[in-house]
C-alpha cells in the first residue's frame, strides 16, 4: 500500500529587532497565515541587525518578551529566539541554515518588505538565500515592486494590507510622552511604560 506523502508544515521566518513589535507586524502575519501557503509565522528576534544602527536598541530579551506578550493567544504566530544564541551580528543566510537543520520536517519561507528587497543584495550570501529559499516579499508605500522572471519560483508577492506604522515612530513617539497604546498590541505599551524604555 503507497503512503500519501506527507505536506511539510510551511513557515515564515519575520525576522526583526521589533523595537518595538507594533500592530503592523502582527497584522501582516496575521494575513500570511490567514491569506497565503503560510501556516504559522515565527517571529525571530535579531540581537542586532547588521544594516542597523544599534543606537536606541532596547536588550534583546525585552524585545523577547514585547513579542512574547504580543502574540498571546494566537495559534499560528510564535517567537524564536534562535539568533541569541548564535554570532553576532545576525547574518539571515546563518539563521536559515541553522533553522533548516533543527527542524527538518518544516519548510522555511523568508518574509521581508519591498523596501529590503530593493536592498537585498546587500545582504551576506544574497544569492544564496534567494536560490536555497522561497521568499515572499509584502508591499510597502513608496516602494515600486518588480521580481525578474528568473526569481519567480523563489519569490513571490503577496497582496498584504499596506500599514504605515514603524517601530522607529513608536519609540520617537514614546520619547516625546505621546500616548501610543492604540498602536502597539495589547499588553506592549505598558511594558515599555513599565520598564522605562525608550525615554
Amino acid at each position: 500500500m503507497n503512503k500519501q506523502k506527507i505536506a511539510k508544515k510551511q513557515v515564515g521566518i519575520f525576522s526583526g529587532s521589533f523595537n518595538p513589535i507594533h500592530i503592523g507586524h502582527v497584522i501582516l502575519a496575521n494575513y500570511l497565515t490567514e491569506f497565503t501557503y503560510i501556516d504559522e509565522v515565527w517571529f525571530v528576534i535579531t540581537p542586532h541587525n547588521p544594516l542597523k544602527q544599534i543606537n536606541g536598541l532596547a536588550d534583546e530579551n525585552s524585545r523577547l518578551q514585547m513579542c512574547q506578550i504580543a502574540l498571546q493567544g494566537m495559534e499560528k504566530l510564535r517567537v524564536s529566539d534562535i539568533e541569541f544564541s548564535m554570532p553576532k551580528p545576525s547574518y539571515t543566510i546563518n539563521t536559515l541554515d541553522r533553522l533548516r537543520k533543527d527542524y527538518p520536517n518544516l519548510d522555511f519561507s523568508l518574509i521581508i518588505g519591498a523596501d529590503n528587497w530593493s536592498k537585498f543584495h546587500l545582504w551576506r550570501d544574497y544569492e544564496k538565500i534567494r536560490i536555497e529559499n522561497k521568499i515572499l516579499i509584502y508591499p510597502r508605500l513608496g516602494e515600486e515592486l518588480t521580481i525578474d522572471i528568473q526569481f519567480r519560483d523563489n519569490v513571490q508577492v503577496c497582496n498584504a494590507p499596506i500599514i504605515e506604522i514603524s517601530s522607529t515612530f513608536a519609540r520617537s513617539s514614546i520619547r516625546d510622552g505621546k500616548n501610543i497604546s492604540a498602536f502597539l498590541p495589547n499588553g506592549v505599551y505598558e511594558y515599555i511604560s513599565t520598564h522605562k524604555l525608550y525615554r
